[in-house]
């Protein structure tokens, strides 16, 4: 495969699983300002840290207010992080690989573009915004369901994986940084009390909420929600999960074509790092800690991945 098709694929779905992402960032910093209006300045801002875009908010707007952070999320031109422009971004990718796809995968791609672009010509009144949000996140399930129903898996779809996994792992790793804080196992020993809200933050960002209630019957737990998202591989958003998954489909692209590359190192490397340790070990370490070391292993493992399968060519 040309290096460029595989990184037209790596990225397509990076840009999709962005989207995503950013949407339920949105949502959570929705629900914040609506139930705890005098906390929506900090959570807005919060949520502009773990998507990396506070910098770029801040050149164009004075002030962070929830209206304005909505747009820039949602369809800033402006802004190469917005969803709008993500989606646009996945569907360039998309017709760069075009002959490498189904039918299925294209449509799913264009029609989520063409639908966003419509609905985000305007800016999103408050009261429409949770269906436009909802819209997001299901055109980001049609794509990811004609992946999975109806390509070969092969070396393309390999690479496709891949782009979803890093992404998704990337951005849960953001959140529980910019949220640390709260996970702080401190809290748990002064008998202190933190706000629900906040919890519920944390796992709907992260598309973990359900899941989360499912294990521990709603009792939020610093220790329990770290795990939840750091370790536990029955939970499709974890790292530990994503990069089980990454580490398989590098395996899958190392028998296709015969090498193994220094990316399979770096991906074994970290892999194994989540296998053999505790979230005990983990708080012991530091959180903030554990996360920065996990985001730059992860960032050197993707410049990798570019390099060994040359994306650039």
């Amino acid at each position: 495969m040309l290096g460029k098709t595989a990184g037209g694929l790596f990225w397509m779905m990076r840009y999709m699983e962005r989207s995503e992402n950013t949407a339920r960032m949105i949502d959570a910093g929705l629900r914040i300002s609506l139930t705890r209006s005098s906390a929506a300045e900090s959570e807005w801002t919060s949520i502009l840290t773990a998507l990396g875009m506070l910098d770029a908010y801040r050149a164009r707007h004075d002030a962070v207010i929830g209206e304005k952070v909505v747009d820039f999320l949602l369809r800033d031109k402006a802004n190469p992080g917005s969803v709008l422009a993500s989606v646009g971004a996945a569907r360039t990718n998309a017709r760069l690989v075009r002959t490498a796809l189904t039918r299925g995968v294209w449509t799913a791609v264009n029609e989520c573009w063409m639908a966003l672009n419509a609905e985000l010509a305007r800016p999103v009144r408050q009261q429409d915004l949770p269906e436009i949000l909802e819209m997001i996140r299901q055109r980001g399930a049609y794509v990811h369901g004609a992946l999975d129903s109806t390509m070969l898996r092969n070396d393309i779809y390999d690479f496709a994986r891949i782009g979803t996994f890093f992404e998704r792992a990337d951005n849960v790793a953001r959140v529980l940084d910019v949220k640390y804080y709260i996970l702080l196992p401190s809290i748990m020993h002064v008998g202190s009390v933190s706000d629900n809200v906040q919890w519920e933050t944390i796992l709907r960002a992260t598309a973990a909420s359900r899941a989360y209630q499912t294990l521990h019957e709603n009792e939020y737990d610093p220790r329990g929600i770290a795990h939840c998202l750091i370790l536990d591989t029955r939970l499709p958003r974890s790292l530990h999960f994503c990069y089980r998954e990454i580490a398989g489909n590098l395996d899958f692209l190392a028998q296709e074509y015969g090498e193994r590359l220094p990316s399979h190192a770096k991906v074994a490397h970290i892999l194994r790092r989540l296998e053999t340790t505790t979230i005990d070990k983990i708080f012991e370490f530091g959180l903030h800690e554990f996360i920065q070391e996990f985001l730059a292993d992860s960032h050197a493992l993707g410049r990798q991945i570019e390099t060994d399968y040359r994306f650039s060519e």
